[in-house]
């Protein structure tokens, strides 16, 4: 996610003195954000073997690396960001833009026939510190992410998705609502306090 103007010296040091990045290094995960997903899974359970995950907004891979080491590699796992990534077992990584038709052509063609058993998107627009700019961006990207679920998602499958509370949430949350069986707004440990980050989880989708 990007910083705003001038406060990239106070997050770096907000970084280093953030635990969950110093239990990252210690336990040898590509980030801290990877304790969101375990800490929603934990309540969620939503991993079993030998399923397709999609992971939006993938780099550097902590959400791709949670899945395929909490799995053992028995799982297939399609990964996409505009950032590079190195590699990891079971996990087919296509580099570019989400929102473009060809990354999109690109992906659906990866999950193939079969459909995906889980999206999850932590996906965030670069930041500029105005939120009246940097909320419809994110909800621009989390409805992107609802609509490949309608592509992509097999009925019965779940998703995961990053939100910013604001405007376009509450409309948002009410589309999953119409989607899926069962929909839950969740705040994870790992997500900072004062920050507006919350996760979507919702289960069964509906076709």
């Amino acid at each position: 996610m990007g910083k705003p103007k001038g406060t990239a010296r106070s997050w770096k040091d907000r970084q280093e003195r953030d635990p969950y990045v110093q239990q990252a290094r210690k336990e040898g995960w590509r980030s801290r954000a990877v304790y969101k997903l375990l800490q929603i899974d934990q309540k969620e359970r939503l991993l079993r073997k030998d399923m397709v995950c999609v992971d939006l907004g993938a780099a550097p891979g902590g959400w791709s690396q949670y899945v395929t080491e909490t799995l053992n590699g028995a799982v297939r796992v399609i990964a996409v960001d505009l950032l590079p990534m190195d590699a990891l077992p079971s996990v087919e990584f296509i580099q570019g833009d989400f929102t473009s038709d060809e990354v999109l052509d690109e992906l659906k063609a990866a999950v193939g026939d079969g459909r995906a058993d889980l999206v999850i998107s932590d996906m965030a627009p670069n930041m500029s510190g105005n939120r009246a700019v940097d909320q419809p961006r994110s909800m621009y990207l989390a409805e992107l992410a609802l609509d490949l679920c309608r592509d992509l998602l097999r009925p019965g499958g779940d998703f995961v998705c990053k939100l910013f509370q604001g405007e376009g949430t509450d409309p948002f949350i009410r589309e999953a609502r119409a989607a899926f069986e069962r929909v839950r707004v969740m705040k994870p440990r790992a997500s900072r306090p004062g920050s507006r980050e919350v996760y979507l989880v919702a289960r069964n989708y509906r076709l």
